[in-house]
């Protein structure tokens, strides 16, 4: 299935049916009065969080949603109608905005959950509405209300556990499929990740998912190259796994400029827990990975997770250091009561 994360879409509510004019006429009722129906109700357009969906490609071969106007108003008083409502059904995770594609109408980020886009028109009175005391026979009614039609953008932002962030060609992919089912295109060349891709991650009997999305280069936050546009989906990540290119000789600088990056995004994702883990360390001696982690742990001012996809070392260390963020501290455990 095709991935697509931003779509434009065009919604229309149904209007309101008119009402009736009408009068009653039966035999031997010399005076029947007005028996004009209301017109009924036009339709609404919703939009729901569904499960199963992680793309909006459905969204670039059908842009037009326009729900059903109400039907009018008829004799002996009967009510037209109501017109049918349409729903939009886009993936968890998925951000409604208005057309200026700044305003943020809805985030549907459950399953199931509803929001009303657009409310379909009231239905017109019929003229038995309008019958007074002075006025017994009134032949006026009122048209119905006219549906509401406006231009909304729909962006998805991936629901994931864990996010994978790093240059291009840092090993995210290789990472991923390592430890997951997710079976992304890995090859040795930049850019070779376009999409972002999820997996399914095991570790100790727990599960949780993780985003890997294409790499990042400096200028990202600004529009260059493919980051700008993907940033977007850790920003829902409770924990960012930064992987640093260990045959790189410039580690210090690439972890900075990644870190750069997402602090010029974005406040809060420059402040998301961040584990950093130095990768391809099976192409390098014991000594080179010991001067590359010591350089990277004074940049970073923490631990550095040594690790290879290709060779599976140091794999599960990692996963648990992101399990442990993703669920939090362990609850201390409260200590006997007090006995004299």
């Amino acid at each position: 299935m095709k991935f697509l994360d931003l779509s434009k879409v065009y919604i229309r509510s149904g209007g309101g049916g008119s009402g009736c004019v009408s009068f009653r006429r039966e035999k031997f009722i010399e005076f029947g009065g007005p028996d004009g129906g209301d017109g009924g109700n036009g339709g609404s357009v919703w939009a729901e969080a569904v499960d199963g969906l992680n793309t909006l490609i459905d969204f670039r071969y059908q842009q037009h949603f326009f729900a059903k106007s109400g039907q009018g108003g008829m004799g002996s008083q009967r009510t037209g109608r109501t017109g049918e409502d349409i729903t939009l059904k886009v993936p968890v995770g998925t951000e409604i905005l208005d057309e200026d594609e700044e305003t943020i109408i809805a985030d549907l980020t459950r399953v199931g959950q509803r929001v009303l886009l657009a409310k379909g028109g009231n239905g017109g009175w019929g003229n038995l509405a309008f019958k007074s005391s002075t006025n017994r026979a009134p032949s006026k009614a009122n048209p119905g209300q006219e549906g509401i039609e406006r231009t909304i953008w729909l962006r998805l932002k991936l629901i994931a556990d864990a996010g994978l962030v790093g240059l291009p060609n840092a090993g995210k992919s290789t990472f991923l499929a390592a430890v997951s089912n997710a079976r992304p295109k890995i090859a040795d060349y930049p850019f070779t990740t376009l999409v972002p891709n999820l997996g399914v991650v095991g570790i100790d009997g727990a599960e949780f998912v993780m985003a890997d999305i294409p790499g990042l280069i400096e200028g990202a936050s600004e529009g260059r190259g493919l980051g700008m546009q993907f940033l977007a989906h850790v920003e829902r990540n409770k924990v960012l796994l930064h992987l640093v290119d260990g045959t790189s000789e410039t580690i210090t600088k690439d972890y900075r400029t990644i870190v750069t990056e997402l602090e010029a995004y974005a406040e809060e994702l420059g402040n998301k827990p961040r584990i950093v883990a130095l990768t391809k360390c099976d192409a390098l001696d014991a000594k080179t990975i010991s001067n590359r982690k010591r350089s990277l742990e004074k940049a970073h001012g923490g631990p550095i997770f040594v690790i290879s996809g290709v060779a599976g070392m140091g794999l599960q260390d990692v996963l648990r250091a992101l399990y442990k963020q993703i669920q939090g501290e362990a609850p201390v455990e409260e200590g006997k009561p007090w006995q004299p």
